[in-house]
């Protein structure tokens, strides 16, 4: 909520300095020209060699003080915004600012600066909220000679209150569906792990791609996984996060019994309790109302024990990867 603030004690402070004395923390020097000419894209000659000027839209550039400041902040600045910051005018956006260039700069000109609070507006309402437009203008000068000048606009402002938007459940990314890994798909809406078959020469390859990787051929057929593996390798998810995901949560390299790989999420332990070489065994997942994913369940699921893959809800892990696609490993 902002405070009643007459525009007389804001005015009051018009034509008081804002800084005084300021000195640039470096002579206009050819590194800095050039820098800024790359990042502005300008190639004029006059910004190069024996006789180069300066840009003149630098002019704040030779002024501005880094990350540490300037020191020379007067204290009527201080005590204006403070003043604004105590009616409730918390806020700072610059709006607008003007040059005028009244004599080239050149590299090895040593820039001191003057500033004078210029004028406070009454109270102004915009988008952003309401508040009032402080302007300063800087007097820039060249070894003692008037160079320019930089009029620098600000509103300092309260926000205005907007109501915040109706949070919406996140929901998980979908994975890519195309005409090479269109039959896993099919597979996993019917409960099946399908491995792609080469009909040539017999190689077992996933992720699933149009051809065959040992000898070429684009024919193939398909192997249903038993759903027996082992942990390979995997990650801990902690950062960064994501809003469809609770993290940490585990992501395994998944080896099937029949030898291929996949990556999925590992459940039904702790994150921290997965381990390299880990039995698990193959489960699907609803994670929404239109997606289920292949997970993996650890436990003792080796050869012969009798366990069937079988069908959980989302509310079982923390994260579902997604990465478990015919088409991407």
């Amino acid at each position: 909520m902002t405070g009643d603030l007459a525009h007389a004690a804001l005015k009051v402070f018009e034509g008081l300095p804002a800084a005084t004395a300021g000195v640039g923390k470096d002579l206009v020097n050819e590194p800095m020209i050039r820098h800024w000419c790359e990042a502005m894209g300008d190639t004029s000659p006059a910004y190069e060699g024996p006789d180069a000027i300066a840009p003149p839209t630098m002019l704040q550039a030779w002024t501005m003080g880094g990350l540490s400041g300037h020191q020379g902040r007067s204290g009527a600045y201080d005590e204006l915004f403070a003043l604004l910051d105590g009616a409730g005018y918390t806020s700072v956006v610059a709006t607008d600012c003007e040059q005028e260039y009244l004599r080239p700069l050149r590299p090895g000109d040593a820039i001191t600066f003057d500033a004078v609070i210029e004028s406070v507006s009454e109270r102004k309402t915009t988008k952003l909220g309401t508040g009032h437009f402080v302007t300063t203008r800087m007097d820039v000068r060249a070894d003692g000679e008037l160079a320019g000048t930089h009029r620098f606009r600000i509103l300092k402002y309260a926000p205005t209150a907007r109501p915040l938007p109706e949070k919406k459940a996140a929901r998980r990314p979908r994975p890519v569906v195309n005409r090479d890994n269109a039959g896993f798909w099919e597979g996993v809406r019917e409960h099946r792990l399908l491995i792609q078959r080469c009909s040539s020469c017999g190689t077992l390859r996933f992720p699933w791609l149009p051809g065959c990787g040992a000898c070429a051929s684009q024919e193939w057929s398909t192997v249903e996984a038993s759903g027996e593996g082992t942990v390979f390798s995997y990650v801990v998810m902690h950062h960064p996060p994501f809003p469809a995901f609770d993290p940490p949560y585990a992501v395994g390299l998944i080896e099937l019994a029949e030898g291929v790989r996949i990556i999925s999420n590992v459940v039904g332990v702790p994150y921290d309790k997965v381990r390299t070489g880990m039995p698990v065994r193959l489960e699907f997942m609803r994670v929404d109302e239109e997606l289920e994913l292949p997970v993996f369940r650890a436990g003792d699921a080796g050869p012969g024990s009798g366990c069937a893959s079988g069908v959980v809800s989302g509310g079982d892990s923390g994260g579902v990867s997604g990465g478990a696609s015919g088409g991407e490993g």
